[in-house]
Parts: C-alpha cells; sequence; structure tokens
C-alpha cells in the first residue's frame, strides 16, 4: 500500500497555519526535508515519527491513516464480547471464553477505554453468573447484602479496579454512567457505602439529567416530543424505584401492602400510555406481574396469581410483537410524538428482559426475593404452572 504521509504532514501543517520552517526548527531537520517528505521523495526516520505525531497533537495511526481502520477494529471487537457477554442471562454459558476474549482484545489494543469497560462489564457480570448475589435480613427484619462472601468474589475486586481506573478519563456521557452505575452496585454489594457516595457526589440531580435538560433545548413540536420522551422515562424510574422499595421492606412491610403497591407501579403507565400501548416497556410491565403474581400466591389468592401470570405473558408478547417492527412510535396523546428506534438493540439492552417469553419462567419472578422459597414450590406444583409454561412457547 503506497503510503501518503507527505501529504497528510501537508494538510496537518496548513492546518495548524504553520510554515515548513517552523516544523523543521520543531524536529530538528532541514526545510529541503520537509519539503521532500511532502512531496514523497522521501519519508522520515521512524525515530522522527513519533516527534510529528505530537508536534501535531495526534496519534501515529492518524497520522498513517490507519485511525478509521483501527476503530472500527475497535468497534467490531467490543460487539462481540457484549453480545457473547449478553449470552451469560444470569447461567454461565460462556464467561471463561468470553473474559479471555475481552483479555485479548486488550493486549492488542492496550488502555483502549471501550475494551477497557467492556472488560470490566464481563467481570461484573461473571460475579452474578458464576456465585450469585446474596442477601440476608438484618436485626430489624431489613434486606442486607452478604458482603461478606461478595468480598471474596475475584472477579467483581478486578472489575472495581478498572471501573476506578476508567471514571478518571471518561468523559460525561453513556459510557460514564454506565460506569459509575455498576462501580456503585458493586460497592454496594461488598459493603463499600463511603465509596459509593463519593463516587455519585458529582453526579446531577433528576432534574439535571439528559431527558430533563433535553427539553429545554426545543420548541415547538420538539418541545412536545421532549417532554413526552422525558415522561416515559420518569414512568419507567418510577415504578423500578417502587418495586425497589418494596423488595427494600422485606419482613416490614405486609404482602397485602406489597400487593398494592405493585400495582400501582404497573398502572403508572397506564396513566401516561391511556390506549394500552406500551411499547418496549411492555417487557418490565411483564416482569412486574411476575412478581404480583408471587405476593398474590403468598397471599393466599391463588387464581389472582395466576391471572398475573397470563397478563405478564399477554405483555411480554406485546413486547416481542413492538421488537420485530423496524419503526413504531408511542400512540398515547401524551407521548404520541416519541419515536421508538433501534428496536433490537434495545430489547438486548441490560436495562430490558430478554426477548424470549420463556424467561419469564425460567426467571420466575426475576427478583431475588426473600419470599421465594415460601412460594416457588407450591406454585410450580399446581397443574396451572405448566399450562401457563406451554403457552410462553406458543
Amino acid at each position: 500500500m503506497k503510503l501518503t504521509l507527505g501529504q497528510k504532514i501537508k494538510e496537518l501543517r496548513k492546518r495548524d497555519g504553520r510554515k515548513q520552517e517552523d516544523l523543521a526548527n520543531a524536529l530538528g531537520v532541514t526545510n529541503q526535508a520537509i519539503s521532500r517528505w511532502e512531496k514523497d521523495g522521501s519519508y522520515p526516520d521512524m525515530e522522527t515519527i513519533p516527534a510529528i505525531a505530537n508536534y501535531f497533537g495526534i496519534t501515529i495511526d492518524e497520522l498513517f491513516g490507519y485511525e478509521n481502520d483501527r476503530e472500527k477494529k475497535i468497534d467490531s471487537l467490543v460487539l462481540k464480547i457484549n453480545e457473547m457477554s449478553f449470552r451469560n442471562n444470569g447461567v454461565d454459558i460462556n464467561i471463561d471464553e468470553c473474559i479471555a476474549f475481552a483479555r485479548e482484545s486488550m493486549i492488542e489494543f492496550p488502555g483502549n477505554e471501550k475494551i477497557m469497560l467492556c472488560l470490566a462489564d464481563v467481570l461484573y457480570n461473571a460475579g452474578y453468573v458464576r456465585y450469585g448475589e446474596y442477601h440476608l435480613i438484618d436485626d430489624e427484619g431489613y434486606n442486607v447484602y452478604d458482603v461478606e462472601r461478595h468480598r471474596e468474589y475475584a472477579e467483581w475486586k478486578e472489575a472495581i479496579m478498572i471501573y476506578e481506573k476508567l471514571l478518571k478519563t471518561l468523559e460525561v456521557g453513556d459510557a460514564r454512567h454506565n460506569a459509575l452505575r455498576n462501580l456503585t452496585q458493586l460497592y454496594l454489594n461488598v459493603g463499600e457505602h463511603e465509596r459509593a457516595l463519593a463516587a455519585i457526589e458529582s453526579a446531577p440531580s433528576i432534574y439535571g439529567s439528559y431527558e430533563f435538560l433535553r427539553i429545554n433545548a426545543f420548541d415547538g413540536k420538539k418541545h412536545a416530543e421532549a417532554y413526552g420522551v422525558a415522561l416515559l422515562k420518569t414512568v419507567r424510574a418510577s415504578a423500578e424505584l417502587i418495586i425497589g422499595t418494596v423488595i427494600a421492606y422485606e419482613q416490614n412491610m405486609p404482602t397485602s401492602d406489597k400487593i398494592k403497591s405493585i400495582k400501582s407501579a404497573i398502572a403508572l403507565f397506564d396513566h401516561v400510555c391511556t390506549d394500552g400501548n406500551y411499547g418496549i416497556h411492555s417487557a418490565y410491565i411483564a416482569r412486574m406481574y411476575t412478581l404480583l403474581s408471587l405476593y398474590l400466591w403468598l397471599g393466599g389468592e391463588h387464581d389472582e396469581a395466576f391471572d398475573a401470570l397470563d397478563k405478564s405473558l399477554l405483555h411480554f408478547k406485546a413486547f416481542e410483537k413492538c421488537c420485530a417492527k423496524e419503526s413504531a412510535s408511542y400512540t398515547a396523546p401524551l407521548v404520541k410524538l416519541v419515536e421508538i428506534e433501534n428496536l433490537q438493540a434495545k430489547a438486548n439492552d441490560e436495562n430490558h428482559p430478554h426477548t424470549s417469553a420463556l424467561s419469564l419462567a425460567e426467571d420466575w419472578p426475576w427478583w431475588s426475593v426473600q419470599e421465594y422459597a415460601l412460594v416457588v414450590n407450591e406454585i410450580k406444583s399446581d397443574p396451572r404452572w405448566n399450562e401457563w409454561v406451554k403457552k410462553l412457547s406458543k
């Protein structure tokens, strides 16, 4: 391949408003040498290449025009690592292979933030699929993490170190947000509460989030659309907070109140998606119904528990149908301007359940709750459970 290094040097010099003499003086060569380089009559010595790149503030790959190829290769590696890791949905399918591949990618591109983040994410996931997340009940009846057990996970120890290193250099954006979210979760898992608080000290309030600030970036039709996006995000976050609070209370909330609270979380979506088109949020609603079925059974409402499971299936089928489309929009009045883009990507995002309805039974009730042990044998021995599972594969 014929290099155009001379042309690149000339373009960069003109870009920065420098003369050949300026570059020659900086590199300790003659003006004639610069002239020959730019005419492709000769090439700089290899020892001079790093100095040229530093002079123009670019990488050596960029100087030779390889940056696009390099980024494409990195992006392809990141995609493969994420696809491999995503297969380990609570079960160790290929975690050893995934970690090994991420480490090999790091050797090929040492210090690359994208690949470092992938490796940290894989190690984060590895702790869960290899050993699991364990909880205890404290003296007051509240859920706490089994931090002594979690501190033994080598994968989580390494992930914490990588995330901490990344947060020193990652710019504000999705990558930094995801790293911070996973790091604070790991801090919680191992009982490092003060470090978690310190990590999030500079994080904005909910009103400083992208979705809320985006409202101020537009007027007219885009203004209304931005409100819709923020509204859906807020509803989803509110539902997650309700579910999280229910689980956090453990023994300090009666079963009847847990049932009411979960129903109220589900109803939040009805207030916004008034026409029953919940888009990709149908998957989360389906999961909430599986948790509701557990508490309904625990409360002696066995028929209602299986009604909840049937509703869970209906919502998940709606989710699958939505993801099968190339594009879609919400249709309720408040959010009718909101489009759902990259449906399959959103379906496979870590914030959304898998697209297989069978996972409803495999992961039931999705959340880790103490009452699971009290309910699982009874509900699965009911003939209606097997009937429901058969419906999932149709």
